[in-house]
């Protein structure tokens, strides 16, 4: 398959790296996996042919197997929307998708309740109706930086308030 290792990357990326699994304990030295310990479907969903796996790092052949399993275990509308994230990065240049991974580290590095704290609030930001969407784009837009940090300390102290709500002034 063209692009799986990209799209099982963005998986990763989507999920809070959940796809890629825990790194194995002491990633100092990792054995290498064989091509031959592969599935054939690992094989397939992976596309690299034996040469160039083994000329992958170790630890990056534990994460794309790992993330090849995950893949197997998707449903087919769960494959589809990596595969329209895939094509999404794909459009980004590459400065985007440098600033992108940078948020992501950034993400990655906060603690487990912000990250939770975040995650529900792009779930509340997903299930609103576009015309709330962009609403609330446009006033973001239209924010001072003082308003928007009001706005996001009042996201922070009320939590169950819906994103549209402002912030007391």
């Amino acid at each position: 398959m063209k692009h799986a290792s990209l799209i099982l990357l963005l998986a990763g990326l989507w999920t809070g790296g959940a796809v890629a699994g825990p790194a194995p304990a002491a990633a100092t030295h990792v054995a290498p996996v064989p091509w031959e310990a592969l599935t054939p479907a690992e094989q397939q969903v992976l596309g690299y042919d034996k040469a160039k796996w083994s000329d992958l790092p170790p630890m990056r052949q534990h994460r794309l197997k790992a993330a090849a399993d995950r893949w197997e275990k998707m449903s087919p509308q769960e494959r589809e929307r990596f595969r329209q994230r895939l094509q999404r990065w794909q459009q980004l240049t590459p400065d985007e998708r440098s600033r992108l991974r940078q948020r992501y580290e950034s993400f990655q590095k906060l603690p487990p309740d912000e990250q939770q704290h975040i995650r529900a609030m792009f779930d509340k930001y997903q299930h609103m109706t576009p015309e709330q969407r962009q609403k609330l784009r446009e006033r973001w837009k239209n924010m001072t930086p003082e308003q928007r940090q009001k706005l996001r300390e009042h996201m922070q102290a009320h939590p169950e308030a819906p994103p549209q709500s402002p912030p007391p002034r």
